[in-house]
């Protein structure tokens, strides 16, 4: 208590001065010796960020813009020109389930529709799957979780010169869990789910490729 007080006698004397201090002082505004105050000095800096990005503003290009700003044809409308042909396949297959699903996927992407516009280019797709265990149950001694693999490879075809223009490759893992699914059909779903989501994540993958090549031509 004693030692309370003393710390609070102690501090009450200086803080008087302290706080009078504080509240009656305020920074003058400083000059230079040449008259000019910072806050002179400030508003030139901004001046200069302002310029340089006024001069930096027409720089920038939207990756999705209407209209190219040098006169050709916006990304969008280049992407309604790729035509993606019907894969090889056999009928009836599982690849070729995963081929016409890669397909409406892509169409969606680059078209917003299921056909585009004429085609000045075409996508070759060639597909390969594989399935592989993770884990087995002990009690079971069935598959308990599973990993589903898609690779994509293509190519890029000019259509006017049939010439290659860009190619590229692209794959997808999903895991998906069998731990409780005993029934075959339960299970079959399951791997069906995981190929579509396998498929989605390849056409989101190509799409982007497909995107960066006809926005910076590489």
């Amino acid at each position: 208590m004693s030692w309370s007080r003393a710390f609070s006698s102690e501090t009450g004397t200086g803080s008087r001065q302290e706080n009078a201090l504080k509240q009656g002082y305020r920074a003058p505004f400083r000059f230079g010796r040449n008259g000019n105050g910072s806050g002179a000095r400030i508003a030139a800096r901004l001046a200069v960020i302002v310029a340089l990005a006024a001069l930096t503003a027409g720089c920038f290009r939207p990756m999705y813009a209407e209209r190219a700003p040098d006169g050709g044809s916006a990304l969008r409308e280049k992407l309604l020109g790729v035509e993606v042909p019907p894969l090889h396949l056999p009928n009836g297959s599982r690849a070729a389930r995963l081929g016409v699903e890669i397909r409406n996927a892509l169409a969606f992407k680059l078209y917003g529709s299921a056909t585009g516009m004429s085609p000045t280019h075409r996508l070759e797709l060639r597909l390969t799957s594989s399935k592989s265990t993770v884990m087995t149950d002990a009690t079971t001694k069935l598959p308990a979780v599973e990993n589903f693999t898609l690779n994509a490879s293509y190519r890029l075809v000019e259509v006017a010169t049939n010439r290659q223009v860009m190619t590229g490759s692209a794959f997808s893992t999903v895991s998906y869990d069998n731990a409780r699914n005993f029934q075959r059909f339960n299970r079959a779903r399951a791997l069906r789910d995981a190929e579509d989501r396998a498929a989605q994540e390849i056409a989101d993958n190509i799409q982007t490729r497909l995107a960066s090549y006809f926005y910076s031509g590489t």
